[in-house]
């Protein structure tokens, strides 16, 4: 008897995977390319820095708030509805943004943004789970990995180009203005494309949980977001606060579960699903190196060395260039070489920037750029091998059903990691900057070493689950050995 209809692939899976791919790299995008904006931005507003700041963390926020709660609506309501909803809401916002008149109403727009960003994010994960399964997932989760870092790393490049290329004192509205068409298209093209299988039963919606775990989100990202404006030393009271609410939050999805009710997150996910726990907290550590280094060098080769906003986009390519290539490549190998490629990725990571350290301490500022490209290249390669198959690695195993909690919960830890790294190295560059006398270089190599730890903290996990998978692997081995000779002699 044939195959049911019902479990055959979706014949249009991998053009919908790509539409979802654009509409993801729009919205991770807009974390990272608005900081190469926030001079012109400023002056052209007539805004206060702090204010500014808001544009960039307020976008942030939003997002890390809606990750966890938009999966788990998406896996109960349907991941194609969610989609088109939040894509829709992340076109319109778009829009307002570009064409905000003043400082508080960009900032608005931006929060808005990032909600819809924040819920957009998840179902991309989860559509891969539900279109794909076997190594066409791996590959699939390879294309999102690669999406998730190349759009991050780049976010510079091309907020440069489109400033150069607008020009004019309201040039950076055309950040925002340009997601409307590829937006709308791609909205289009999402309705057609995505299947309406995804609805499942929505059942009980865990409001509580969703207030709980919101609410110690917000605690540990607010301080971070203002601590270009004293946050840190006003609101350092939200971190105790963010640790007792989590503990609430983990007693209640308990309490929730053992009354086999629907939690917002499944905790077994931590607990009983393979690989996921080590990989959220790897990818955690690594995005709080990771996303920093992208504001130190804007900070560095704008304010210390008087390149333009596309003269810095343009320094940092070569990392963009490297991870690009590596993420593709990375999503196929994955499968064969499990953690040991994450290890690999990282350590060329470590090196890129212990290098790159280098260069920045003894090479002239007009030779710099020429001498940076070598050293990002490395790390790039090395970043292409860390999020890709670290995103496969983790969710792989993850049921279905899970699919856009078990997301949204990975991209959250991200999201904080990313939080603590945007506030923690330009805080150490602007602290160094201060105490040497205004020494930019060495400022940025202080700053760039905060990256060189946390990545450091990723590559000791990695080794750790890759020694645990061995010793698991050969007990297997053993035990198999083992029953085979006992079947024989028996």
């Amino acid at each position: 008897m044939g195959r049911p209809v019902a479990d055959a692939p979706d014949p249009n899976r991998w053009r919908a995977l790509s539409v979802t791919l654009v509409a993801g790299f729009m919205s991770l995008l807009d974390v990272s390319i608005v900081s190469v904006a926030l001079p012109s931005l400023q002056q052209s507003l007539g805004a206060e820095p702090a204010t500014v700041q808001w544009v960039v963390s307020g976008y942030a926020l939003t997002f890390g708030l809606a990750l966890v709660p938009a999966g788990r609506l998406g896996d109960a309501l349907g991941r194609r509805r969610m989609f088109l909803g939040a894509l829709s809401a992340f076109v319109l916002f778009s829009g307002l943004a570009g064409a905000a008149p003043s400082i508080g109403l960009l900032v608005a727009a931006r929060l808005a943004q990032g909600l819809a960003a924040g819920a957009l994010a998840p179902q991309n994960s989860g559509l891969i789970q539900q279109l794909f399964s076997g190594a066409e997932r791996g590959r699939a989760f390879g294309l999102f990995g690669a999406t998730v870092g190349i759009s991050t790393a780049v976010g510079p490049v091309v907020g440069g180009v489109i400033l150069a290329l607008a020009g004019g004192v309201d040039g950076w509205r055309w950040i925002f203005l340009v997601n409307v068409p590829i937006g709308v298209v791609a909205l289009v093209l999402a309705a057609r494309l995505i299947p309406r299988t995804a609805a499942g039963r929505a059942g009980h919606i865990d409001v509580v949980g969703g207030l709980l775990l919101a609410g110690a989100v917000l605690a540990v990202l607010l301080p971070l977001a203002e601590a270009d404006a004293g946050g840190l030393a006003r609101l350092w009271w939200l971190f105790p606060v963010a640790v007792g609410t989590a503990a609430l939050f983990v007693r209640w999805e308990r309490r929730v579960m053992r009354r086999h009710g629907a939690p917002l997150l499944d905790l077994r996910l931590l607990s009983s699903t393979r690989g996921y726990a080590t990989g959220a907290a790897l990818g955690a550590v690594y995005f709080l190196g990771f996303s920093g280094i992208w504001l130190v060098f804007a900070l560095f080769l704008q304010s210390g060395l008087g390149y333009t906003p596309l003269q810095s986009g343009l320094s940092v390519t070569a990392f963009a260039i490297g991870s690009a290539v590596s993420a593709a490549i990375g999503g196929r190998l994955v499968e064969r070489f499990g953690r040991r490629l994450t290890v690999i990725g990282l350590s060329g990571v470590l090196i890129g920037l212990l290098v790159t350290i280098g260069v920045v301490l003894v090479v002239p500022a007009e030779s710099l750029a020429g001498a940076l490209a070598v050293p990002l290249l490395v790390a790039g390669i090395g970043g292409g091998l860390v999020i890709s198959p670290n995103i496969t690695l983790t969710l792989r195993e993850v049921p279905v059903r899970m699919a856009g909690s078990a997301g949204g919960a990975l991209q959250t830890g991200q999201r904080v990691g990313a939080a603590i790294g945007t506030a923690a190295l330009p805080g150490a560059y602007y602290l160094v900057l201060g105490a040497t006398g205004q020494d930019h270089q060495v400022a940025a190599a202080v700053a760039l070493s905060g990256a060189v730890l946390s990545v450091t903290a990723a590559l000791v996990i990695a080794v750790r689950d890759l020694r645990q998978e061995r010793v698991a692997r050969r007990r297997c081995t053993e035990e198999e050995t083992h029953s085979y000779d006992h079947a024989a002699h028996g």
